[in-house]
């Protein structure tokens, strides 16, 4: 384990220019998170409304999983990349000029959009220019998911403390360094293309925006699939509407989610590996999200102990880091379907998951009681969990294919 994730800092520069690029994508996400009551307050938004900051950022970036396989085929990794990150930072800092909410929506869809480009490829990205084998590399790319989820929300916090605007104009600055970071150290287009090309004979079939749905007949990954799609209404609720009941201020949210995205980096590299062998991979999921749901009920029953929901959400870190980089590694090996589509069809359903539950936890709280959102998540997450269970015939033994592939990387 220790030559393991000492090697993932043998890189290129390429896979460093790509990592820190994925770090800012990932912190768009998170910033957001401790300025949403004061966006609600200060434009005069239900939470609702401020809710679907997130639900049509996701929406977008759900549809666009369809199309970005076409436009990373024509364009190749590198334009691709740099296309994203190019409307994030235009994106970003239009958001950040706009003094209406509804603006703020539609230029975060746009956003959207631009992430959505970017996440269909960097993962690609970095295992095409990487010295290592994909299994080290997956641990390197959930290093950029957790950094960019402990940075954004505490930018977003301390940012967001002098002014909501701030965060967007965070966003839009570090976006244009990263886009220069991409154009310099990522390979020409020559060198670029001679990887894609021969990705691409292998994956021909992303050329076709039918490809996902036809994808999606093959049963493991529908069931993945769906199983991301309701595991996500848990996972949403707890990130995109917490910060309404915390009764703290943009800051003091800020500093909970850098120690929830700290908890979350620190398991995604460290613990799951670790779990994932001793369990197994589908195990170890059942055993990760079980814990969620008791949190999350617990959540739901003392709403308003804000103590309690402060560790709720820090150690909800924990499992949620575990469960990404498991999930990430069960939908990467389970397929034998090319990656790219099968991440495409994969997104798209759980983004769409992703949309939901954010307005519907919103609409929940704002109409019913504070607490039925997080009862309500527990209850997406436990059927997640159930609904994986109960098709678990269909799931290859991802872990006899993780074994054999790290056998033949040590050979």
């Amino acid at each position: 384990m220790g030559s393991s994730f000492k090697s993932n800092f043998n890189q290129t520069k390429a896979v460093w220019a790509v990592f820190f690029a994925a770090i800012i994508a990932f912190m768009g996400l998170g910033l957001v998170d401790p300025i949403l009551p004061v966006i609600s307050q200060q434009l005069g938004a239900s939470q609702t409304e401020v809710a679907l900051l997130f639900t049509g950022y996701s929406a977008v970036m759900a549809i666009a999983m369809l199309v970005t396989g076409a436009i990373s085929t024509r364009l190749g990794i590198k334009k691709t990349l740099i296309l994203g990150v190019a409307i994030i930072a235009v994106f970003s800092t239009l958001s950040g000029f706009s003094d209406n909410v509804w603006t703020i929506i539609l230029l975060r869809c746009a956003w959207g959009f631009g992430n959505a480009l970017f996440v269909a490829v960097a993962l690609n990205a970095i295992v095409s220019f990487s010295n290592n084998q994909t299994h080290t590399t997956i641990i390197l790319y959930e290093t950029a998911v957790g950094l960019g989820f402990s940075i954004g929300p505490l930018a977003g916090g301390l940012l967001g403390n002098m002014s909501w605007k701030f965060p967007f104009f965070g966003v839009g600055i570090l976006m244009v360094l990263g886009l220069i970071l991409l154009a310099i150290l990522i390979p020409g287009s020559k060198k670029t293309n001679e990887n894609n090309n021969s990705n691409n004979k292998e994956e021909e079939g992303g050329k076709s925006l039918l490809d996902p749905f036809r994808a999606m007949k093959h049963k493991h990954i529908s069931v993945l699939s769906i199983f991301a799609f309701l595991y996500n209404f848990g996972f949403f609720t707890l990130f995109a509407y917490s910060p309404f009941v915390l009764g703290l201020d943009a800051q003091g949210i800020g500093f909970v989610f850098l120690g929830w995205g700290i908890l979350l980096a620190i398991s995604s590299i460290f613990m799951a590996p670790k779990i994932r062998d001793r369990f197994g991979t589908f195990n170890s999921i059942y055993y990760v999200l079980s814990l969620f749901v008791v949190l999350l009920f617990i959540m739901g029953i003392f709403t308003s102990v804000q103590w309690i929901m402060i560790i709720a959400i820090i150690t909800s870190g924990i499992l949620i880091g575990n469960n990404n980089t498991l999930l990430t590694t069960a939908i990467l090996h389970a397929s034998d379907v090319d990656k790219s589509t099968t991440s495409a069809a994969y997104n798209f359903v759980r983004f769409i998951g992703s949309a939901i539950a954010p307005l519907l936890a919103a609409f929940l709280g704002e109409h019913f009681f504070p607490s039925i959102p997080f009862l309500v998540g527990g209850i997406f997450v436990l059927t997640a969990i159930i609904f994986l269970f109960v098709n678990r015939k269909y799931l290859p033994n991802v872990d006899v294919v993780e074994s054999k592939f790290v056998e033949t990387s040590l050979k």
